[in-house]
């Protein structure tokens, strides 16, 4: 598998759809989501990728860096929703994966929109 399992991992879990939506979740990967997309929202991709070769045999595991973007608008409640949904991409992801970094945070230059960034490390099995 050479992609981690981010979009299945938020979209089950109840305190992030609870923010996103389930109908359809609103996660999107390569880091984009469509133009009209309402706040609040996930985008995802992966950063890079790495086979764990050996001399022997074919790698038995990819490791993987993720980034994760939180979005939410700036208006209303927005600053404290772009934290809320953070703290719930977080504790639904490091079951799964290693959150390795966050930031930066703060607003997005075109839309103004709130935007928090966490990374995390995936060993992913190829077995």
């Amino acid at each position: 598998m050479m992609l981690p399992p981010v979009f299945q991992v938020l979209r089950n879990s109840a305190n992030v759809t609870a923010i996103v939506g389930t109908s359809p979740a609103r996660i999107y990967r390569h880091g984009t989501a469509p133009q009209a997309t309402v706040a609040p929202y996930i985008t995802w991709s992966v950063i890079t990728g790495t086979p764990q070769n050996t001399l022997s045999e074919l790698p038995m595991v990819d490791a993987c860096v993720v980034q994760v973007d939180c979005w939410a608008d700036n208006t209303g409640n927005g600053a404290a929703q772009i934290e809320e949904l953070a703290v719930a991409v977080r504790a639904a992801l490091e079951p799964v994966a290693h959150m390795t970094g966050f930031g930066p945070n703060g607003q997005d230059f075109e839309t103004q929109r709130y935007r928090m960034m966490l990374q995390f490390d995936y060993w992913l099995d190829r077995a």
